[in-house]
């Protein structure tokens, strides 16, 4: 199968013109400064801030992250004056729904960034730049179906597994955005009606098992229900300051507890899979993000827990599913190669 089109149009100048990707996590904002084969030249980090609470004024308080996005920008553009190296445009990743103008409209793990103009913001503050926004989880996809895991794929899945779950679609050899843009919220596919609340206002969303956040979750019930001794210490004995890293770091010494609720977090990962492969009928699922440690873990118990799950298995050639290859780079590499065209002729956005 072909991989399809490629975002920066096929060019591989090694001397030619640079964009940045910048990739705004739920704890820190990632920048890359990237050539026309994805290849990285500079990086430049940013904790994110903690703009509102939610509930507040949609939009209002957001120069929190137009600063700090603009600032990891402004440090990635003195790294490659200094090369002389000339930027040309910056791709920005955010957490979220957003429009095709660049505007953040939902955005559960961002508090108060709901109605954020991040790209006419972005681009105001760094004197005209040519500033293109899309959501974190589809500039991943771009990345990994560029360059990383699903090469060669023409309908494939990326999975961003952090503080919530991100989704790229690829598609029929094109990255699927919908009607609005907003395609991709796999996240917030309900696993389970009377579950855990969830920060988008719904009840039992997937990422509320299967993320960072939810892994963090299980965790904290293990330990109050007194099956988590190992990871008690290395939260000083309190069962509400376990952290999904507690567990990660315990089950790596072999911790049988912290095992055990990685093999939960690994189903619950795979009943997620197995819904969006009924529907989408992927080649490939390719899970990458912060929750990379865990997932170094849990990948075969996810393989085996899959194939009980999804429909057909007998009758269906198997599904791949595969770390990806560009880690937590990924989003912000898959920024950086958007911003190398227009943004109305991306490939999968209507021109």
């Amino acid at each position: 199968m072909s991989a399809g089109p490629r975002p920066d149009g096929g060019r591989d100048d090694a001397t030619g013109p640079v964009t940045l990707g910048i990739d705004v996590g739920g704890t820190k904002i990632l920048g890359l400064a990237v050539d026309g084969s994805g290849s990285v030249l500079a990086e430049a980090k940013a904790p994110t801030p903690r703009v509102l609470a939610p509930g507040s004024t949609p939009g209002a308080g957001g120069d929190a992250v137009i600063e700090a996005v603009a600032g990891v920008a402004e440090q990635l553009i003195e790294a490659l004056d200094t090369a002389g190296r000339v930027v040309t445009a910056a791709g920005v990743g955010v957490p979220g729904m957003v429009d095709d103008a660049g505007v953040l409209r939902f955005a559960p793990n961002l508090p108060g960034g709901e109605g954020l103009d991040v790209g006419g913001r972005v681009t105001t503050r760094l004197g005209g730049l040519r500033v293109v926004v899309d959501n974190d989880a589809t500039c991943a996809a771009v990345a990994e179906w560029t360059s990383g895991a699903a090469v060669g794929a023409s309908d494939a899945v990326v999975v961003t597994l952090g503080t919530g779950i991100g989704g790229g679609l690829v598609v029929d050899n094109r990255v699927a955005r919908g009607a609005l843009g907003f395609a991709g919220e796999i996240g917030h596919m309900v696993v389970d009606p009377s579950g855990p609340s969830c920060p988008c206002g719904k009840r039992g969303c997937w990422e509320r098992f299967a993320s960072g956040s939810g892994l963090g979750r299980l965790a904290r019930e293990a330990a109050h229900a007194g099956r988590l001794d190992a990871v008690l210490r290395l939260a000083g004995g309190d069962p509400e300051a376990v952290r999904a890293e507690d567990v990660t770091a315990a089950a790596a010494t072999g911790d049988a507890g912290a095992r055990a609720v990685l093999e939960e977090l690994a189903w619950w990962l795979a009943l997620g899979l197995a819904n969006l492969a009924n529907i989408l009928d992927p080649s490939v699922f390719v899970l990458g993000g912060g929750l990379v440690d865990a997932l170094d873990l849990v990948i075969e118990p996810v393989r085996v827990a899959f194939d009980d799950l999804v429909e057909g298995r007998l009758g269906r050639p198997e599904v791949m599913i595969r770390l990806a290859t560009l880690g937590e780079r990924a989003g912000a590499v898959g920024a950086g190669l958007l911003a190398r065209q227009d943004h109305r002729s991306l490939p999968g956005r209507p021109g």
